[in-house]
Order: C-alpha cells, then sequence, then structure tokens
C-alpha cells in the first residue's frame, strides 16, 4: 500500500507545483491521514522541495489505533525547545521547509485559525504563504477498490448491528438507550466506533435529520427513524430506516412511507458517471415536491463519504459539477412533519457505470416498512 500513499502525494505536488509553489503544508486530520497513511494526533504533512516529513509535535506512542504512517515518510518528532515548541507541529514544519530552501509554502487555509496562519508566518517570514485550498479533498472524493473495501465492510457491519437492534422488544425503551445499545453493537461486530453520534428518533421526532436522542419511550403506533453508521479503518459508511412500531400502520404512514421512498428510489437511479449533482438532487426532491412537502424537505438529498462523514460531492439544487465513476455518496431523502413525526430513508452506494452493474449498494437493510 506504500505505493498508494506516495502516488497520491505525487498527484498533489503536481498541483501545486503547477501553481508556482515549492512547498504544501497539509493540516487538516482528514487529509493527513490520507496521504500518510495515518497520523499522530495533531500531526502536519511537509510536501518540501527535498523530502516529505510527517511533522508530530511529540513522540507517537505504541497503541496501534487507526494504523502506522506510510513507512516511505520519515517521522520528524519536534524537540520541546524547538522550533514548534508549544505542541504546534504546523510552526515546526514551516521552519523545516526554510531548511529545505522552500521560498514559499502552500497551507490549508479553510483549516488553518487565523492565530495559527499568523503563527506559521512569524515561525518562517521568508517564506511566501499560498491558500492549497481544496486540493487534497477534491483528489479524496474519487476511491479506490481498498478504499470503498473498507466503506463495504463498515456498511456490513452497520446492517448487522441494524438488524439485532429491530429482532429485539423496542416498546418502552428511550431514543437515548436504543441509540447507545447501536453504538455498542457497532464495535462489538467490529467497527472503529460510530461513524457519527447515533439517530434515534421516535414519534413526533421522527424523520427529522440529525435529530440527537432524547429520553421520550418508544410507543405504539409511532415511527421510528434509525440513523448510523460505522466506521472502519477510518472510512465512514452511513444508513437511514424508518419503520412502524406496532402491526397495524395508520393510512398516512403507508401513504408517506411510500412517497419516501420513491423518491430515494429515483436518486438512487439517477446516480450514474456523468450526473449532474443537482440532478440527482432534483430527481428525488421532485417526486416530494410534486406530492406537497416542499415545505418539509432536507437542504440536501445526500453527500459523499470517505474518511469523513460528510464529503464532497454533495447532492443539493445548487450542487455544482458531475459525478465520477468509484464515488461514495449516500441518498437520503425525508420529510419531516412538525407534531407528527416522518420518514427517512438513507443508503450508501458507490457511483458505477451502468456496464457494471450501475450503482452499488452497500447498505442492504431491506427498506419495507416493517411493523416492529
Amino acid at each position: 500500500m506504500s505505493e498508494v500513499y506516495a502516488t497520491r502525494r505525487s498527484r498533489l505536488r503536481d498541483h501545486f507545483t503547477a501553481a508556482g509553489t515549492a512547498a504544501a503544508l497539509v493540516t487538516r486530520p482528514a487529509n493527513v491521514r490520507y496521504l500518510a497513511a495515518a497520523a499522530p494526533r495533531g500531526s502536519a504533512l511537509l510536501l518540501g522541495r527535498r523530502e516529505d516529513l510527517l511533522v508530530c509535535a511529540g513522540p507517537p506512542d505504541d497503541r496501534v489505533g487507526d494504523g502506522r504512517p506510510d513507512e516511505n515518510l520519515r517521522l520528524y518528532v519536534l524537540a520541546p525547545d524547538g522550533a514548534g515548541a508549544g505542541g504546534d507541529a504546523a510552526v515546526g514544519a514551516a521552519d523545516l521547509a526554510v531548511g529545505q530552501d522552500a521560498d514559499s509554502l502552500a497551507v490549508e487555509e479553510h483549516h488553518l485559525t487565523v492565530a495559527r496562519h499568523r503563527a506559521v508566518s512569524a515561525a518562517a517570514p521568508a517564506l511566501r504563504l499560498t491558500d492549497l485550498g481544496g486540493a487534497v479533498e477534491q483528489l479524496r472524493v474519487v476511491k479506490d477498490e481498498e478504499e470503498i473495501s473498507c466503506l463495504r465492510i463498515g456498511a456490513e457491519i452497520a446492517d448487522q448491528a441494524l438488524g439485532e437492534l429491530l429482532e429485539s422488544i423496542l416498546v418502552g425503551r428511550t431514543e437515548r438507550h436504543l441509540a447507545l445499545e447501536l453504538e455498542r453493537r457497532l464495535v462489538d461486530h467490529g467497527a472503529d466506533g460510530p461513524a457519527f453520534p447515533t439517530s434515534v428518533a421516535t414519534g413526533p421526532h421522527s424523520g427529522r435529520r440529525g435529530h440527537r436522542p432524547t429520553d421520550r419511550r418508544v410507543e405504539e403506533g409511532d415511527f421510528l427513524t434509525v440513523c448510523l453508521g460505522a466506521a472502519y479503518r477510518g472510512y465512514r459508511c452511513e444508513i437511514g430506516r424508518t419503520f412502524v412500531i406496532g402491526t397495524s400502520p395508520a393510512d398516512w404512514q403507508v401513504e408517506l412511507y411510500d412517497l419516501v421512498f420513491s423518491a430515494q428510489r429515483a436518486g438512487r437511479e439517477a446516480l450514474a458517471p456523468g450526473a449532474a449533482c443537482r440532478d440527482v438532487d432534483r430527481a428525488a426532491r421532485h417526486v416530494l415536491d410534486s406530492a406537497g412537502y416542499a415545505e418539509a424537505l432536507s437542504p440536501l438529498t445526500g453527500h459523499g463519504v470517505g474518511l469523513e462523514i460528510d464529503e464532497d460531492p454533495q447532492l443539493a439544487p445548487a450542487a455544482m459539477g458531475k459525478l465520477d465513476a468509484c464515488v461514495p455518496v449516500t441518498v437520503e431523502p425525508g420529510v419531516h412533519l412538525p407534531g407528527r413525526g416522518g420518514v427517512r430513508i438513507d443508503d450508501t452506494l458507490v457511483v458505477r457505470p451502468e456496464a457494471d452493474g450501475g450503482p452499488e449498494l452497500l447498505t442492504i437493510t431491506t427498506k419495507e416498512l416493517l411493523a416492529l
């Protein structure tokens, strides 16, 4: 795998050298991990003129954690009284860039605070600082098959945890209790941990995007919306399902569920290499708009996933750009009706060409309206 990370760094180097910059400083943790395989907390990656260095504020511990850094990267631990004293690897890396005769340094301005940017500039006043922008994030959009394999395993873990929960007694248990149980099951089945805070929403809370679990108890007749994800080797996936508690869902519940299911299917079917991101959103949103639910919709239909749970591309009305093959995204339309509840259905898929079978569904828990 070492050559994979070397290739990623080479592609980034082509980007910033083409812009006339001698070196680059990567500080956003997910970006450092993407280029270095793994890194101690607070590390910074310097792509220097003569050597690439993973700069750490202190010696790494012996825990396995998320893995080990790329063996082709030299680990540089800052001396307690040297450049970068105070624990800021970015400041130390800037000084090291000067030591490699760089006259300019591209930094991730969208990640650095104003104070850190000033500290980097003060530590190496001879450097001309430029903005690296979202160059690394753009490299991360299209995944290789190893990355997709990690997402696939994470999806299997999430499916398994959710399936086991559905076999238990739910009535009378609180949203908070169910969320904690799901997160425990994720770890039991091999996840690093939850990909994001697990959402369990019952009754009037159901269908609400990003709902934080409360002490409300599950009752007969409720909609129950669950949204969870597993992190596996750093990669994060997402699944969301809505169920009915009890044996006889109300007519309005069946009607709303069928509508959201149709919207989600339309969004999934629109995924293809070359499809405009806004068109995928439009395909799902049109189904719900036409039924009169425009005011009850989320601002986006889906988003990319990977080392972070919310990455580019965004599937939203104003989104720019088109999808490529091997891009994992969520498709998660939903409707929330204040005071009544709602429905959300959420899958993680990988964009594939029609010749390869079309979009690959990673989260396979049934989307049939189950009465629990």
